[in-house]
């Protein structure tokens, strides 16, 4: 059996990011773990410095459990070097390349107005696009 992966994100504002990522992917906030009521109540159990708090984290999960888990951790350090690793936003959908080049554009605009911005456009094929907190990503087509 395949080993399942989560993706984490480290970021200054972790709840915007969280904002941006559900927008993004569709996801909503993972409930705790059993048999925790909170995050809060979760958070307790570890040895955390007083001046960590529930808002420095946000756990992500796809509302039908296909895709991965994606945990939002805040750091103090800015970002500085490109991503070694980065996610692809498939974009569903058939028809002609240029039907499929018009829907990555429009979802390229769409995560523009959730606060991303294009970093680079390879035309007909994918854009290149930064979270609010200069996480790199890309958009394109999903498989046929």
């Amino acid at each position: 059996m395949a080993a399942r992966i989560d993706l984490t994100l480290d970021g200054a504002d972790v709840q915007a990011l969280a904002v941006f990522w559900k927008t993004a992917l569709g996801y909503v906030d993972e409930p705790p773990p059993a048999p925790f009521a909170t995050r809060e109540e979760w958070l307790a159990q570890f040895d955390l410095p007083e001046d960590d708090s529930e808002d420095d984290g946000a756990w992500l999960c796809d509302p039908e459990g296909v895709g991965p888990r994606l945990c939002i951790l805040k750091v103090p350090e800015p970002k500085t070097a490109k991503n070694r690793l980065h996610i692809d936003v498939r974009v569903p959908g058939h028809g002609t390349p240029d039907e499929r080049w018009a829907r990555i554009k429009a979802e390229a605009e769409r995560l523009v107005r959730a606060g991303g911005t294009v970093l680079e456009e390879y035309d007909g094929h994918h854009v290149v696009m930064a979270d609010p907190d200069g996480n790199e990503f890309c958009v394109a087509a999903a498989p046929a």
